[in-house]
């Protein structure tokens, strides 16, 4: 009941989706391109400490394939978020398949999943599927304004509903960091006492999410990340957010957010569902 809930929400706001479409259908280009770059330096170039940027032929290779798979960006969002989310929800992932979208992932959130220590990306090693996979639907629709990953996402490049899937089954194979970014660490009291009067009730109180409800595990997230991620709720700026957690957040300072993100950045997920400390992913060694 409560996922259907939440879909008829979306049908609502899937109004809005054409013209913030055809903005990031452009800037998204660009983006893409520093995508491909930085993947044909895997690659093409076989990257080493002296060799960063593909030349000659490599880059012709390099602007063929950016233009191929770029442009064919350059449209409206594949298709309506309620059915894409209904069928990658419904779908059995397949992990041999998910391994190979998962390269598409690696170039911002590593080979372990676990994003950046400077919190530019998340970690989504240990996250809900549920959450991987409405994330997803939301970028491709155009529901949440991420340039960087909008043309990643899009079917011509990641596949339909069926690779969403698969690609969340991949991820849901590797573990946590067991050290992921913190903050200074000087008002954990604070933060403690705003995390439980705003946030435990939905996200639990070890911080463990919902995988019912879309809510996302906040333990072994990035503190950098947690905190620009609260920042854009409260001004709007990530669009899918979570309209009660808004108003819940709508009055904090910048000193409330930080004493909030360096806490929810010290949970710790479940021993299970981490990694041993230097743990490597052999999939991509």
């Amino acid at each position: 009941m409560e996922n259907q809930e939440f879909l008829s929400e979306m049908k609502v706001k899937n109004i809005m989706r054409p013209a913030t479409n055809r903005f990031y259908n452009w800037l998204g280009f660009y983006y893409f391109y520093v995508f491909i770059k930085k993947l044909s330096c895997l690659f093409l170039c076989k990257i080493s400490p002296q060799t960063t940027t593909p030349t000659g032929e490599k880059m012709k290779k390099l602007l063929s394939l950016t233009l191929l798979l770029g442009l064919s960006t350059i449209s409206m969002a594949d298709a309506p978020l309620d059915n894409e989310l209904k069928q990658a929800m419904a779908a059995t992932g397949n992990i041999k398949n998910g391994k190979q979208v998962f390269k598409l992932c690696i170039v911002c959130h590593g080979t372990e999943g676990w994003g950046t220590i400077d919190g530019n990306y998340p970690q989504i090693a240990g996250q809900h599927p549920s959450v991987i996979i409405k994330q997803i639907a939301d970028i491709r629709a155009g529901n949440r304004d991420n340039p960087i990953m909008f043309p990643i996402a899009q079917i011509k490049v990641m596949g339909g509903p069926q690779s969403i899937a698969d690609v969340t089954a991949y991820i849901g194979t590797l573990k946590m960091t067991r050290k992921p970014e913190l903050g200074k660490g000087d008002n954990l009291a604070k933060g403690e006492k705003l995390f439980y009067r705003k946030c435990a009730e939905c996200h639990g109180a070890n911080g463990q999410g919902d995988e019912k409800r879309f809510y996302p595990r906040l333990a072994g997230q990035h503190y950098d990340y947690v905190l620009r991620q609260l920042k854009w709720i409260q001004s709007g700026k990530r669009r899918n957010a979570n309209k009660t957690m808004q108003k819940r957040i709508q009055k904090f300072k910048l000193a409330d957010f930080e004493a909030l993100a360096d806490y929810i950045s010290r949970l710790e997920p479940p021993k299970e569902i981490t990694a041993p400390i230097g743990w490597k992913n052999p999939d991509f060694q």
